[in-house]
């Protein structure tokens, strides 16, 4: 069984022959106002941050959740078509919509139920996009996992898609056809970003493990829907995340050990 605890994520995924070589360049500067001034991606993202409609709540995980270093990794830019994939409450919308508001796109699909009835009401964020209405999202009676009923995003020639700690929820259907849908959106070259909770290799399915996912799996399941992997960063490794707890308990919630994967369409 492999384990991850001790950062060694970099040689697991070396000795298992599955990290690539490929880098993609991160972003340089970005035109963030009609005025002509030019601001890089990250004061964009610091600009939305610093928003006086976004809760406190939402900063208060700001240090753990490290968006500027998350979003440039995954080499967000101004000017690009996105989407994201189960936005919850839209912690990460309120950052990544404004940044492409002006030269790019935004599109939200996939339990979408929240920002609709809430931030898409706030000033500022009444241009999202909703996409995908007739997807639906269920669990039947006794399932530990959501399926997923979607045939298609209805978005072509996207250049990134986002989902932050989501995949872990659905059953192996269900992740099939995620990935499947955003493979789909995509454009060649498009990147597909995912985050999310860690489990352990190839451990067996427990009340504490149920949200956390084996990044590995991830991987081959991504592959298998025609990606390819191109990189992966340790900017969510707790090393004192023991993977043992499931991640609402007290011990590890807001502080979790994450797998942070980029995949692009080739």
């Amino acid at each position: 069984m492999l384990d991850f605890t001790a950062g060694n994520f970099k040689r697991t995924l070396a000795t298992v022959g599955l990290l690539s070589t490929v880098l993609i360049a991160l972003p340089t500067l970005a035109h963030g106002h009609k005025s002509g001034e030019v601001h890089s991606t990250a004061d964009m993202i610091k600009t939305a941050m610093k928003a006086a409609s976004r809760p406190a709540k939402d900063v208060e995980r700001d240090r753990n959740r490290k968006p500027v270093e998350t979003l440039a990794f995954f080499g967000l830019e101004h000017d690009m078509k996105v989407v994201e994939l189960i936005p919850g409450g839209g912690w990460y919308t309120r950052l990544i919509a404004p940044v492409v508001a002006e030269s790019g796109e935004y599109y939200a699909a996939l339990g979408t139920s929240r920002i609709e009835r809430g931030l898409a009401q706030e000033d500022g964020f009444n241009d999202i996009n909703i996409i995908a209405k007739d997807a639906s999202m269920g669990r039947a009676d006794g399932a530990k996992f959501y399926s997923l009923n979607v045939d298609s995003l209805g978005v072509t020639n996207v250049d990134m898609v986002f989902t932050f700690r989501n995949y872990h929820n659905f059953d192996e259907a269900g992740r099939a056809k995620m990935n499947e849908v955003a493979f789909a959106a995509l454009k060649s070259g498009g990147i597909y970003a995912v985050v999310d909770h860690t489990a352990r290799h190839m451990e067996g399915y427990t009340d504490s493990n149920r949200r956390r996912f084996d990044p590995v799996k991830a991987i081959k399941e991504i592959q298998a829907a025609g990606f390819v992997l191109v990189d992966f960063s340790d900017l969510h490794h707790r090393e004192d995340d023991e993977l043992e707890y499931e991640v609402g308990a007290r011990s590890v919630t807001g502080n979790t050990d994450r797998w942070t994967l980029k995949f692009k369409k080739p």
